[in-house]
């Protein structure tokens, strides 16, 4: 049984539609992102790629104020998804941890997919805006996506200068972290769980 969802959202603020697929292919995993903002399409393209994911995003929103309404509803709508595509999340190993370097930053990212949504965020402070990506909206969508899918996220940044390098860093982890935890593990029968239920 395939495991992907399609979710549309549209607001006041921002459109959205989005396919997400768990299983891609170890060989060509596959991306079609557009959201308006370069620098987070380009997190969101190495989020689907080291997570062996599916993902394809069309998102239109007000970005002439700013990108915070467009990033946050994205990380909505990936939640959703997510925990669509998971169904009764029976059978999957629940857990998942990654530590990936990129120059100069190194950040951890370790998930529980417990559908009790909680997020730790600790990352050092960061300048620059990506090009129009404010960088203190990744926080945003962390936190959405966390609060959607169910998922107990912490995110720490163990060091790290320049902005691109950190959230790169993280985007990667995040991706790695969620292909182990939603992988499915043949030993478990039904929730990772000794109370039987989430």
């Amino acid at each position: 049984m395939a495991r992907t969802a399609e979710i549309e959202r549209k607001t006041k603020e921002t459109q959205i539609r989005l396919r997400l697929g768990l299983d891609g292919s170890p060989d060509s995993p596959s991306s079609e992102i557009s959201t308006g903002l370069p620098f987070f399409d380009h997190m969101l393209t190495l989020f689907a790629a080291h997570g062996f994911f599916e993902l394809t995003v069309e998102a239109s929103g007000d970005i002439d104020v700013d990108c915070h309404h467009t990033v946050e509803d994205i990380g909505l709508v990936l939640g959703d998804a997510i925990d669509q595509a998971l169904g009764d999340r029976k059978g999957i190993g629940r857990y998942g941890h990654a530590v990936t370097p990129m120059d100069d930053a190194l950040s951890m990212v370790t998930i529980d997919l417990s559908n009790r949504p909680f997020l730790i965020y600790n990352i050092p402070g960061l300048t620059g805006d990506g090009r129009a990506f404010d960088v203190s909206s990744a926080k945003e969508f962390f936190r959405a996506l966390a609060n959607r899918a169910g998922m107990n996220l912490h995110i720490n940044v163990h060091y790290g200068e320049n902005a691109h390098h950190v959230l790169e860093s993280v985007f990667k982890s995040a991706g790695r972290a969620l292909c182990q935890a939603v992988a499915p593990d043949p030993r478990i029968k039904g929730v990772r769980s000794t109370k039987g239920t989430f």
